[in-house]
C-alpha cells in the first residue's frame, strides 16, 4: 500500500512552481516600491494567541485549526492565519518603539485550516499579505488597497471588482451591535446554532453566516452605515475620496463585514467576477483593526491590512486565461561524442553556469541524437557540440535552435559568445 498525499494538500510541481515563483516574486517587488518590509513568522505558535487575536466565535478557532499539544504539554496551533502572528512578533520585538512609523510589514507562507476541501480551497495553503500598524490615516487606507489593485493588475487580472465599506468606531460599532441585537432576536430561532450563539457575543457574524444567508431577516438587517457617527463619517468618506484621486474603481457594499471585535472603520473585499471562476468568489479580504495588538499584551495601536491566497489568485489568472511570462527552458545545452568530450562537459556545464547561464548535459551516455531530443524537450535556446576532434582544436559548435544557424566558436570564447548573443 503506497503513502498517499493528506487530504486537502497539494504537491506543486515543476512545470506549475514557477508559476508560483512569479506571483510571489512579483509580491515582493510591488512590497518594496510601497516600502513594506518582510517578515517571517514560525508556523506555530502558542494556541491562546489564536483564540485571543483571532477570536473565540470565529469558525476558524472553533472549527478549524490545527492545534496539538507538544511534548511539554504545551497547547500549540499551526497558524491559520498570518495577522495575529504578525502582531505578535510586533509586540515581542517592541516595533511599537521604532520612531519610524508606521510598521509596515509583509509575509508570504502556508497557513493551515481543517475545512472542506474544494476548488481552490485547501486545508495548507499560502497566504500572502500586509500589515500596517501604528498610525490612524485614512491616507494609509487607501495605501493598502492601492497596494494590493497593484499586484493583482500587474498580473493582468481585469475581471475584478473592489468592495468596501465602514464599520465604524467603538460608538458606531456599539449602536449597530445593539441595532442587530434588536433586528434577530425575535426569531433567531430560525437561524443555525452558531448564529444563535453569536447574538450576544458577536451579532456582526451573523451577517456573514453561509448557512443563513438567504433568511429574510439578512435582507432588511440594520446597515452599519445608519449608525455611523460623524467623525466615522467624514473617515470613510475621506478614503473613498483617495481611492478617486488613486483613479481606484470600487464599489461600497453595507453588507460586508469583518466579524472581529477588534475590526473598525475600512473593511474591503476583491472579488472574482470571471465566468466560471465559482461560487465563492472572493479573492482577497482585509481591513482596519484597532485592538488586536492590545489584546495579545501591546499597547493600543491601529493597523490595517489584507490577506489573500495565492492558490486562488492563480485559478483567478486560470478563470480568466491570463498567461504568465514564467521562464522555462534552458540557456545551453552541452552535447558530446566521445569519452574526452564527455570528460571536458562537466567543467564547461559549470563554467556556463557560474557565468549565470542556465546549462545542462546528458548523464546517461545517450547517442548525439538522443543528446539532441533531450535539448529540445528541455528547449534550450543553444546546443553546444563538442566531439573529441573539436576539443583538440580548443573549439566548440555552438547551434542556435531558434534560428537552425551553427558558428564555430573557440572554447575559451564560449562565455563571452553567449553573452553576446542574449
Amino acid at each position: 500500500m503506497s503513502v498517499q498525499i493528506p487530504r486537502g494538500t497539494q504537491d506543486i510541481l515543476p512545470g506549475k512552481v514557477e508559476y508560483w515563483q512569479f506571483v510571489e516574486q512579483k509580491a515582493r517587488e510591488i512590497c518594496r516600491a510601497f516600502n513594506y518590509q518582510e517578515i517571517r513568522t514560525p508556523m506555530f505558535e502558542h494556541t491562546e494567541l489564536f483564540q485571543r487575536g483571532v477570536g473565540e466565535t470565529t469558525d476558524i478557532v472553533q472549527k478549524e485549526m490545527y492545534t496539538f499539544q507538544d511534548r511539554g504539554e504545551r497547547s500549540l496551533t499551526l497558524r491559520p492565519e498570518g495577522t495575529a502572528a504578525v502582531g505578535r512578533s510586533y509586540v515581542t520585538h517592541k516595533m511599537f518603539g521604532s520612531p519610524t512609523q508606521p510598521t509596515k510589514l509583509f509575509y508570504i507562507g502556508p497557513m493551515f485550516r481543517y475545512e472542506r476541501p474544494q476548488a481552490g480551497r485547501f486545508r495548507q495553503f499560502v497566504q500572502f499579505g500586509i500589515e500596517a500598524l501604528g498610525v490612524n490615516d485614512p491616507s494609509i487606507d487607501a495605501e493598502v488597497l492601492a497596494l494590493l489593485m497593484t499586484f493583482y493588475q500587474s498580473l493582468g487580472l481585469k475581471k475584478i471588482k473592489l468592495v468596501v465599506n465602514s464599520l465604524g468606531d467603538t460608538e458606531s460599532r456599539q449602536a449597530h451591535r445593539e441595532a442587530l441585537v434588536n433586528h434577530f432576536s425575535p426569531r433567531i430561532e430560525e437561524f443555525c446554532s452558531d448564529c444563535q450563539n453569536r447574538l450576544y457575543k458577536n451579532p456582526l457574524r451573523i451577517l456573514d453566516c453561509k448557512k443563513d444567508r438567504d433568511h429574510e431577516l439578512m435582507a432588511t438587517s440594520p446597515s452599519i452605515l445608519e449608525y455611523l457617527n460623524d467623525y466615522s463619517k467624514e473617515y470613510f468618506e475621506t478614503v473613498q475620496q483617495y481611492l478617486t484621486d488613486l483613479n481606484i474603481e470600487y464599489v461600497v457594499d453595507p453588507t460586508l463585514v469583518r466579524g472581529l471585535d477588534y475590526y473598525n472603520h475600512t473593511a474591503f473585499e476583491l472579488m472574482s467576477e470571471a465566468e466560471g471562476f465559482g461560487a465563492i468568489t472572493t479573492l482577497c479580504g482585509g481591513g482596519r483593526y484597532n485592538g488586536l495588538i492590545q489584546e495579545i499584551g501591546g499597547p493600543e495601536t491601529p493597523g490595517i491590512g489584507f490577506a489573500l491566497s495565492i492558490e486562488r489568485l492563480l485559478a483567478a489568472l486560470e478563470a480568466e486565461g491570463v498567461e504568465l511570462p514564467v521562464e522555462t527552458g534552458v540557456d545551453c545545452y552541452v552535447v558530446t561524442l566521445g569519452d574526452a568530450a564527455k570528460a571536458k562537459s562537466v567543467s564547461i556545464v559549470n563554467t556556463l553556469r557560474q557565468a549565470g547561464f542556465v546549462a545542462e548535459k546528458d548523464y546517461q551516455d545517450k547517442k548525439v541524437k538522443g543528446q539532441f531530443k533531450a535539448a529540445d524537450r528541455l528547449q534550450a535556446k543553444y546546443v553546444v557540440v563538442l566531439g573529441d576532434d573539436e576539443l583538440a582544436k580548443n573549439i566548440v559548435n555552438v547551434k542556435n535552435m531558434s534560428l537552425g544557424t551553427q558558428e564555430e566558436v573557440a572554447l575559451d570564447q564560449l562565455v563571452a559568445y553567449l553573452q553576446k548573443q542574449s
